[in-house]
């Protein structure tokens, strides 16, 4: 059985804040709902919701604006992942979202690593790019190589 719920925060692979998606009656109520993620789409919570937006467009525009020029600032770097690599270029585990974030925040730029996606395993030295999820229309592309750490 399926139910409607209305997301607080994005979800990845389901969805947006404020966006009404219809899910699993299960993952509704034995996941999104207690961990915060949704609440259930009733009549008056739709009704709310629409107000709320209309409130917030104005907001939503300036916010969108700030995330597209995040999203140049973001698209302008390529940084270098130092990692520990094996004979034949292997790396000894994976670059992940949370390394991404950490070095984005010494550039001065902070990302929720929840935003950041591989969209593939990165276990090889190399170019290699990334995508962040900056707002719901504005997606940036981060490129990264990953490099030998120096011993």
């Amino acid at each position: 059985m399926w139910v409607e719920v209305i997301l607080k925060e994005y979800v990845p692979k389901l969805g947006h804040k404020d966006e009404i998606v219809r899910v699993r009656r299960g993952y509704a109520m034995n996941y999104l709902i207690p961990k915060g993620y949704a609440q259930l789409a009733t009549p008056s919570a739709k009704k709310d919701l629409e107000e709320r937006l209309k409130q917030q467009k104005h907001k939503e525009e300036k916010i969108k604006q700030q995330a597209e020029e995040l999203a140049k600032k973001i698209e302008s770097l390529v940084l270098q992942v130092e990692s520990i690599v094996g004979e034949d270029g292997k790396l000894f585990g994976s670059v992940t979202p949370i390394q991404l974030a950490k070095l984005l925040k010494e550039k001065g730029i902070e990302v929720d690593r929840r935003k950041i996606t591989l969209p593939e395993e990165v276990r090889q030295t190399g170019s290699y790019y990334a995508i962040i999820h900056l707002h719901r229309e504005v997606k940036a592309t981060l490129r990264f190589e990953v490099v030998a750490k120096e011993k």
